[in-house]
């Protein structure tokens, strides 16, 4: 629900309704996109597998080039171009089950999706700022968790139902779905040149008088932001690559305790995104109010190392109230610190730094998997450990550029919203 005691912008509702029926397709194949794409293609899982990770490192690297393209064409262009390609990509899937083309669809859709999130941060930074910013990110990630969570259990009815051809259709679906976001999206109104227009007139960031990536590069307290945010995103991919394993062979629970861990995190960030992000805006700065959520991260992460196995009732009610702890974090982190690199992003090279921001989710995406598994096999509390140290020092590192970011992004009220109210 839109909170009445923010401003909006045109189209707001559009933007938001889009979001939620793209992460209602995502939904529907990124819990089980290995058993979803087997049944697609009939192609066995391990060179499914092997595609799925050689296309998302490829996809990695394009998104450089993501980044340029919303800077020429702008972001609401790009929007509706990845919903496109997304759509295609799905529509063709059943059809792609040789494997020249199964990969040919896969690296052009991977592109797509792993590209969308710095195309919609950049959408958002042009059509809101000051303190709409918390609002609108915290309403999009609501928004997000609660159209994942709905989408997969669309997809397990479908599957329950049709059985093996659920999955077809849940591909089929999914297309319709990122049609549908495109045609929304495409009625959100352009604000590119009024926001380049409003950047020119503040205070610029330093590096501006570079062009291209050059700008980005020579920007190093927003280096010091995607640091930072490298850091602390190790501890979102926690949930889905460490917990399962851990649930069931170091605290010898069933594998339904993580699955249950997984729902009370969705079903709380969909529940509070939206009062956190109203919450966030208490805080002096917004730096503040990101490094609070990661020392949220860290206590959940130390917490859980002290977890005992096998001890019945306790180990699951420490394991949930850890979860709590953790998507408290998250819920206070993430609207904070994507308000923070949007303002600070020049709107005129806006699409390369939300690229390049996009890069450090990315990158700890690609290491997460090797990196906690390797420590945990090494001792089942030092993945803990080392997600709580690196998120103490994501939190450090975000106080520490304070002082060195811009004003209109460290303290929203800096700068008067000149928003419009959406109808």
């Amino acid at each position: 629900m839109l909170s009445k005691r923010s401003p909006g912008f045109p189209g707001e509702r559009s933007l938001m309704t889009a979001l939620a029926i793209d992460a209602l397709g995502n939904g529907m194949y990124v819990p089980f996109s290995l058993v979803f794409f087997r049944h697609v293609t009939d192609l066995p899982l391990t060179v499914i597998g092997l595609v799925l990770t050689a296309t998302g490192l490829l996809a990695m690297v394009a998104l450089p080039l993501v980044g340029t393209a919303v800077d020429r064409f702008g972001a609401r262009r790009m929007q509706i171009a990845l919903h496109l390609v997304r759509a295609a990509g799905f529509a063709v899937y059943p059809f792609a089950s040789s494997l020249p083309a199964f990969v040919a669809v896969t690296l052009v859709t991977a592109v797509a999706t792993r590209g969308y999130p710095a195309v919609q941060q950049a959408r958002i930074g042009e059509l809101a700022s000051g303190t709409a910013l918390e609002r609108v990110n915290a309403l999009a990630r609501s928004l997000a968790n609660a159209g994942l969570g709905a989408g997969s259990m669309l997809a397990a009815l479908l599957v329950g139902l049709a059985g093996d051809g659920g999955y077809t259709v849940a591909a089929l679906l999914n297309a319709v779905s990122f049609l549908a976001a495109a045609a929304l999206v495409r009625r959100v109104p352009d604000r590119r040149a009024e926001a380049a227009a409003e950047s020119a007139a503040g205070p610029a960031p330093s590096g501006t008088g570079q062009v291209g990536y050059r700008a980005v590069l020579a920007d190093r307290p927003f280096l010091g932001l995607a640091t930072a945010n490298l850091l602390i995103s190790l501890g979102y991919a926690a949930l889905a690559v460490l917990l399962p394993v851990y649930v069931t062979s170091v605290l010898h629970a069933s594998a339904s305790l993580a699955g249950l861990a997984f729902a009370v995190n969705t079903v709380l960030c969909a529940a509070l995104g939206v009062p956190a992000g109203l919450a966030v805006r208490r805080f002096t700065t917004r730096n503040r109010a990101a490094a609070t959520g990661a020392a949220l991260f860290a206590a959940g992460f130390l917490a859980q190392a002290l977890l005992v196995p096998a001890a019945g009732g306790f180990t699951t009610a420490g394991l949930l109230a850890v979860v709590v702890v953790i998507t408290l974090g998250e819920i206070v982190h993430n609207p904070a610190a994507s308000a923070l690199v949007s303002d600070t992003a020049p709107a005129a090279v806006r699409g390369r730094y939300m690229a390049a921001y996009q890069l450090s989710w990315s990158l700890s995406a690609a290491l997460a998997p090797s990196l906690l598994t390797g420590l945990l096999a090494l001792d089942s509390r030092l993945p803990w450990l080392v997600l709580a140290a690196t998120g103490l020092a994501g939190a450090g590192l975000l106080l520490r550029l304070e002082r060195r970011l811009p004003a209109r992004a460290v303290r929203p009220g800096a700068r008067q919203d000149d928003l419009t109210t959406a109808a």
